[in-house]
């Protein structure tokens, strides 16, 4: 039932997507101008990739490994375990969802903020809280973490102009990648040093957050597009020059 519901969804969806190729098949190309020099936007887009596969590293770890933690922490069943991490995914679902709109309302600065600083004490907590907390701080981490991440693809495009596909490609699917990789490590060191041991290791990276944004002028032009953006104005439409924006 629910995969042929998909396929309805997804039929609709090539359809609308047929009609608006049609229907924007008459209209001039967007601009590929880069808002910045190319230099800068580089630069952040470095920043925006570590920010993105920080973010997955952990999540990856929790994926994967939170159910046979909380088993050797807390004796739990497998069906306990797996109850465990569904909050974990289902909130990281909700803060992917409202992740948009909220930036959309109170801007897109203030939510990656939110995201880089305010996860970095429930990470902490997690591997030291019980049973119940170890839940409730789980489910408080996928909600934060996840809700930047529409802010941090919408800055790429905005940086990147007229490139969706390979903005796409970087952030789902080499950011993404990563956290695969920074999971299979955190696998590797979950056989060595003990499954504890991994998460006591992992809390401590979203503090590399914090270091990004203060990388020497390379924040200027996620700064300035973010400015533009909160303002509801958009680079190319009306352009101007990079320093009048960082100003």
């Amino acid at each position: 039932m629910i995969a042929m519901l998909g396929i309805v969804i997804l039929s609709w969806a090539g359809r609308w997507y047929s009609a608006q190729q049609r229907l924007n098949a008459t209209r001039a190309p967007a601009s590929r101008s880069l808002p910045l020099p190319r230099k800068e936007v580089l630069w952040a887009l470095v920043i925006l990739i570590l920010l993105t596969a920080t973010k997955n590293v952990y999540m990856a770890s929790i994926s994967s490994y939170f159910t046979f933690f909380v088993i050797e922490k807390f004796n739990l069943t497998v069906r306990e375990a797996q109850l465990m991490l569904f909050l974990f995914l289902g909130a990281a679902a909700v803060g992917t969802f409202v992740g948009g709109p909220i930036g959309d309302r109170l801007g897109a600065r203030f939510v990656i903020w939110f995201s880089i600083l305010g996860v970095i004490p429930f990470a902490l907590m997690l591997p030291y809280a019980d049973l119940f907390f170890t839940g409730l701080l789980s489910a408080i981490i996928g909600l934060i973490l996840a809700s930047a991440f529409p802010a941090i693809v919408v800055f790429a495009q905005e940086l990147l102009p007229g490139r969706v596909g390979l903005v796409a490609g970087i952030f789902f699917g080499f950011a993404f990648g990563a956290g695969g990789l920074g999971a299979a490590v955190l696998g590797s060191f979950a056989d060595t040093r003990g499954i504890e041991f991994v998460y006591s290791a992992v809390s401590y990276l979203p503090l590399l957050g914090l270091t990004t944004p203060f990388a020497a002028d390379g924040t200027q032009p996620v700064v300035a597009v973010g400015r533009m953006w909160e303002r509801g104005e958009s680079y190319w439409a009306n352009p101007s020059p990079a320093d009048a924006l960082i100003r």
